[in-house]
């Protein structure tokens, strides 16, 4: 195992350089008496020659098939070190010798360097990135230090690849943490101090930007079961100038606080498992952000979570969420699902239904506040809400969904355990009886409710600008009208504290502003009840994709118009986060296809502006298309007609 050529000639014997010297000046390698061994290989399989053969032998077995990591080469060695089975032949035994490497990390040796390979990243993956048999001391790796508002941390080389690196920082999910900080600030209105987990520390740079902006409204604790991702979260704390308390015994960083400044921050790191300090200790707002699937750490973030807590959750499995590999989401969440127009909203709504069933099993409800699907995410934020009551009641929202997968119409199941002779008779559109065979399949269970809170959204909106978080805001305007079912044009930015005493969640804002008039459980529940059923009523369930359902040969209207097209004709509408493309709406399907003829324009009338087509409406009003009393006037129209298409085919 060496690092450079030439230290591995040095254990050979070999002048540093003389051979690279002398066919950089094109002369011949003065031959000497001396015959030399190759440290690596037996006497039986390479014998004793002069240096410039070594040379060539080193180079070409030895080094060019080598393992590299970490700047070091681990070479071929045919030495005995590996115990090799002799092969009998008659009466003869013939010892085979055996070609293999020696791990860096630890005493493995393995014969393939494909296997090798493999060996080291699984190594890699666990964490384990120390050598333990290399007595020269590894050279420090420069640390690059990055910002993200106002928040500074020092990340390690190759920082935004999971596999290479313990400390793992993705500058693509900002807008991740942005979000998760404006649920967290809205909490932190309703009641101060409140206790915050950061299950998945990695660099610590969340629960950084919540100490930092947030001060002592918050008690952060960062954990993480990696040691040199918990010995670079304390690290990144000093360099925030914030101290740190370790496994309850408090570090005073007098020297990282520089210039006389004195910060009362303090911030909690924990080095365990995330399930054992989610079983161990309550909080008020937890995030969980695994590599993968966050099921697995559902159940703990539910145990001991406190009334009207908030439990947020970054899936980033979106191979499995997005239809990519449908046996991975059967394994994972229990889900039947295909390829949809609406395959984001329905990885949100399958992520939301574990949620609500790893809820329900320690008694608890939800009401879902935000739920994000973008292209490399799903981010889900609940409130949890104490009491078989409530968790009877999110529970009954977990349903399946029946889709037609001719013309994409779908509809959730009625509630109910009867059997129903025709399933598809739930269905709006007619596909099963006009074509053969089976067109509708069932997808799910889902959560079948509201996956917005507008009065909540509208705060984090508010906390947004405050904050100064441009990247969140045109995504919270836009989750804001989705949530209202309105277009932009209708969007209102009054202060959402004075309104969403009464809307968000209830009454639970009012709760904690005024400790002093605190309302029964009971009418606490038969408002938060009455204000989730008014809710998941009016606002509509999946979207619709405008070229998914366009005509061909018709020049289909912008989208913008097309949404003002859609209210005029009295049904509730909005883009949608999900798709840029996609039109979310209370009218059926038939409906949509119906308004989007409506105000399409043939292909080859280019010059003619955007309108209805009246001919359906002039031949229902009773008009007739006279005929012509000879032929000229019928071909005058023909030629006509056939002279604009050939111009535009020209």
């Amino acid at each position: 195992i060496q690092r450079h050529l030439a230290d591995l000639e040095k254990l050979a014997d070999l002048k540093e350089g003389e051979f690279t010297l002398a066919v950089s000046q094109n002369r011949d390698l003065p031959v000497t008496d001396e015959r030399k061994p190759c440290p690596l290989c037996p006497e039986e399989k390479f014998k004793a020659c002069y240096s410039h053969k070594l040379h060539r032998h080193l180079q070409n077995l030895h080094w060019k098939v080598s393992v590299e990591f970490e700047g070091y080469r681990m070479c071929i060695c045919h030495l005995p070190c590996r115990p090799v089975k002799p092969n009998l032949v008659g009466d003869q035994t013939f010892s085979k010798m055996g070609a293999h490497y020696h791990c860096i990390i630890c005493s493995a040796t393995i014969t393939r360097r494909t296997d090798m390979i493999g060996h080291i990243n699984r190594h890699v993956n666990k964490g384990e990135t120390e050598s333990r048999f290399i007595t020269v001391p590894t050279p420090k790796t420069s640390r690059e230090v990055l910002k993200e508002s106002a928040t500074d941390v020092q990340v390690l080389p190759n920082y935004s690849t999971p596999q290479k690196t313990d400390s793992y920082f993705n500058p693509k999910m900002k807008l991740n943490r942005q979000l998760i900080f404006c649920a967290l600030a809205v909490l932190a209105e309703e009641r101060k101090p409140i206790e915050c987990l950061d299950a998945f520390g990695a660099t610590g740079i969340m629960g950084l930007q919540w100490a930092k902006h947030l001060r002592s409204s918050v008690k952060v604790t960062i954990n993480d079961c990696n040691e040199n991702s918990v010995t670079m979260i304390q690290e990144n704390c000093h360099l925030n100038k914030m101290k740190v308390k370790l496994n309850t015994k408090e570090e005073d960083n007098d020297e990282a606080m520089g210039d006389g400044e004195e910060n009362t921050d303090t911030i909690e790191v924990t080095k365990m498992d995330a399930n054992v300090i989610m079983h161990l200790r309550s909080f008020d707002f937890i995030h969980l952000d695994p590599f993968g699937t966050s099921v697995n750490y559902l159940d703990s973030a539910f145990r001991n979570v406190r009334n009207l807590g908030i439990v947020s959750l970054t899936s980033t499995d979106i191979s499995s969420l997005y239809a990519k590999a449908q046996h991975v989401a059967l394994r994972h969440y229990g889900c039947n699902i295909v390829r949809t127009e609406y395959y984001k909203e329905l990885a949100a709504r399958i992520v939301i239904a574990a949620v609500t069933r790893a809820a329900a099993r320690c008694n608890k409800g939800i009401e879902v506040l935000l739920a994000v699907a973008l292209e490399h995410f799903v981010l889900v934020v609940v409130r949890v809400l104490r009491g078989p009551s409530p968790a009877d009641d999110s529970a009954k929202k977990i349903r399946y969904l029946i889709h037609c997968q001719w013309c994409e119409e779908r509809i959730f199941q009625k509630e109910g355990n009867m059997v129903e002779e025709n399933p598809y008779q739930q269905l709006p559109c007619d596909c099963h009886g006009s074509m053969p065979g089976k067109t509708a399949v069932v997808l799910g269970p889902l959560w079948s409710g509201a996956l917005f809170n507008t009065g909540f959204l509208r705060r984090m909106l508010f906390e947004a600008a405050q904050y100064g978080l441009d990247e969140a805001q045109p995504l919270l305007k836009t989750l804001v009208c989705e949530a209202e079912c309105t277009t932009s044009k209708h969007f209102s930015t009054h202060s959402p504290y004075d309104e969403n005493k009464q809307e968000e969640c209830g009454v639970f804002t009012g709760i904690f502003c005024c400790p002093g008039k605190r309302k029964s459980d009971e009418v606490i529940r038969n408002a938060a009840k009455r204000q989730k059923t008014e809710n998941s009523a009016e606002h509509p369930a999946f979207y619709y994709n405008i070229h998914r359902h366009s005509i061909k040969g018709m020049n289909m209207p912008k989208l913008n118009k097309f949404l003002c097209y859609l209210s005029e004709a009295g049904y509730r509408v909005s883009r949608t986060h999900f798709d840029p493309m996609g039109v979310r709406t209370n009218a059926p399907l038939a409906q949509f296809k119906t308004i989007l003829m409506k105000y399409s324009t043939p292909t080859y009338a280019g010059g003619q502006a955007e309108g209805p087509v009246h001919l359906a409406e002039d031949l229902q009003a009773g008009e007739q298309v006279q005929p012509a009393a000879d032929g000229k006037a019928e071909d005058s129209q023909c030629n006509q007609w056939f002279n604009q298409t050939t111009t535009l085919y020209r």
